[in-house]
């Protein structure tokens, strides 16, 4: 398994961002909606260190709009992200 994977916050991470209405989100909403699915308090440095991470391995991207970083998939991120679907509803329809 790709390593990025192995981490559940970067995996669902990913998710929002896959789902997110225009392709992008916030970095204070990801986490908002993150916290939201986890119904728990994220520290902000483990969050953004996550992000960092994902943006590292070429995953997501970021750019300035005004005081906000925006965060998207990349084409390499969607595609992992698509594999990790696959993978799971294999798992699930071998049960």
């Amino acid at each position: 398994m790709p390593k990025w994977l192995q981490s559940g916050r970067r995996r669902d991470m990913c998710v929002l961002l896959a789902g997110a209405e225009d392709g992008e989100l916030g970095g204070q909403r990801l986490k908002t909606r993150l916290e939201s699915r986890y119904d728990t308090r994220i520290e902000p440095q483990s969050f953004y260190g996550a992000l960092e991470a994902l943006e590292d391995a070429g995953f997501v991207t970021h750019r300035a709009d005004g005081i906000t970083d925006k965060y998207s998939l990349t084409e390499a991120g969607r595609r992992r992200l698509r594999e990790q679907y696959e993978w799971m509803g294999a798992q699930l329809r071998d049960e």
